[in-house]
C-alpha cells in the first residue's frame, strides 16, 4: 500500500483525490490525463432528468413521421437521431475502457422508476459504481420534509437493490437535521455520502432585464462547512465521507482529511488551474505527512474531528464562537 492509499466507497485507490463529476471527463484524453496526474478515481460527468425527458419526447416526435406514410413519400421512413441519454451511455462505455482507476457513474434523476432504470442501463457499462444527486427545490409548501426524505431513502434503496456495483449518494446542506438524515441512509445499503453539491444558483442581469446562468464555480472558502459536518460524522457514521465543494489545493485537501473524511472531491480547480492540479495536490499532502512523521492517511484521518478535538464548542456552535471561545480573555478584560 502506499503513501496515500484509501478507499472509495470500497475500492481501493492510491490517492484520495477523485475527480468529482464534470464537463471534462468527457473527453478520454482528460481522463488519461487525471489518471496520469494521481486521480484515485473519477466520477464522469451526470446523466440529467431533463435529457432522458427530453430524448424521449424528441423520439416519439420523430416517429410521428410514419403515421402520415403515403405512397408519394421520397423516404419510406423519416429522419430519427436518438441521442441523449444513449448517448450518454456510449460515452461512459469508452470512458471505463480509456483509463484503469476506478471510474463512477453519476445519475441526476427526478422519478422512482427513472432512477432505477437508469442505474441498471448504467451498470451494464462496467462502470465501478455510480453516485446519486439528490436535492429537491420546494416548489410547494405542501410538500413536508419529512416527505422529501422518505422518497429519498427509497429510491436510495430501490437503486442499491437493483445494482451490484457500489453506490453513493451526494447531498445539498439543506436538511433541518443533516445528521439524522444520513443516519437513515446508511440502512439503504450505499457505501458513502458526498458533501456537499455546489447546486446551480439563477442569476439576473439587470441591464438586459432576463436571467443567466453564471458560471457555478466554488471559491476556497466553500470548504468551511464540508468541513464542520465532516468533523461531526467521523466515528459517529459507518458511511465513507466523501468531502466536496471549496478544495481546491493540497492545503484544503489536509484540512478535510484531519477533520474527518474519507476521500475528497475536486472540479472547480481543475478548471482554474488545470488538471495538472491533482499531482500538485498529491505532493502537498506527501510533503504534510512526512513533516509531521504520518506515513499513512489513517494515522492523521479525523484527528481534528469532533470525536477526538479537545474543544468540541469549534464544531457545536455556528455563532459567537469567538467569543466563548475566548470567554477568558474577555471576562479579564471586565475586571477593575
Amino acid at each position: 500500500m502506499g503513501k496515500l492509499s484509501a478507499n472509495y466507497l470500497g475500492l481501493p485507490i492510491d490517492s484520495p483525490i477523485i475527480v468529482g463529476a464534470n464537463n471534462l471527463t468527457e473527453n478520454p484524453e482528460n481522463l488519461i490525463q487525471m489518471e496520469k496526474a494521481g486521480a484515485g478515481a473519477i466520477v464522469f460527468k451526470s446523466l440529467f432528468e431533463e435529457q432522458i425527458q427530453l430524448e424521449e419526447i424528441r423520439l416519439e416526435q420523430q416517429l410521428e413521421g410514419y403515421n402520415n406514410r403515403h405512397a408519394e413519400m421520397i423516404q419510406i421512413s423519416p429522419d430519427t437521431v436518438y441521442a441523449g441519454p444513449e448517448e450518454y451511455l456510449n460515452h461512459l462505455t469508452k470512458a471505463k475502457l480509456a483509463v484503469k482507476i476506478p471510474l463512477i457513474a453519476s445519475l441526476n434523476a427526478v422519478f422512482e422508476e427513472t432512477w432505477v432504470r437508469y442505474a441498471k442501463l448504467i451498470e451494464k457499462t462496467g462502470v465501478d459504481g455510480l453516485e446519486l444527486n439528490f436535492y429537491t427545490i420546494p416548489f410547494s409548501n405542501e410538500l413536508s420534509s419529512a416527505e422529501v426524505e422518505a422518497r429519498q431513502i427509497a429510491i436510495a434503496k430501490k437503486v442499491v437493490e437493483a445494482v451490484q456495483i457500489p453506490v453513493s449518494v451526494k447531498l445539498s446542506p439543506s436538511y433541518s437535521n443533516l445528521l439524522n438524515f444520513i443516519n437513515l441512509l446508511k440502512d439503504t445499503g450505499i457505501k458513502g455520502v458526498i458533501l456537499f453539491n455546489q447546486l446551480f444558483q439563477p442569476d439576473i442581469d439587470i441591464d438586459q432585464v432576463k436571467h443567466i446562468t453564471p458560471w457555478n464555480l466554488s471559491t476556497k472558502k466553500d470548504y468551511r462547512l464540508t468541513l464542520r459536518y465532516a468533523g461531526l460524522l467521523y466515528g459517529e457514521s459507518p458511511l465513507e465521507i466523501i468531502a466536496s465543494r471549496g478544495i481546491h489545493g493540497g492545503e484544503e485537501a489536509v484540512k478535510l482529511l484531519l477533520a474527518g473524511a474519507d476521500t475528497v472531491q475536486v472540479v472547480s480547480t481543475l478548471y482554474k488551474n488545470g488538471i495538472e492540479q491533482i499531482s500538485q495536490m498529491n505532493e502537498f499532502i506527501e510533503g504534510w505527512m512526512s513533516a509531521h512523521r504520518f506515513s499513512n492517511l489513517h494515522e492523521f484521518r479525523g484527528l481534528l474531528s469532533r470525536a477526538k478535538t479537545l474543544n468540541p464548542l469549534v464544531y457545536k456552535r455556528a455563532q459567537y464562537i469567538e467569543m466563548m471561545l475566548n470567554s477568558e480573555k474577555l471576562l479579564k478584560g471586565l475586571e477593575p
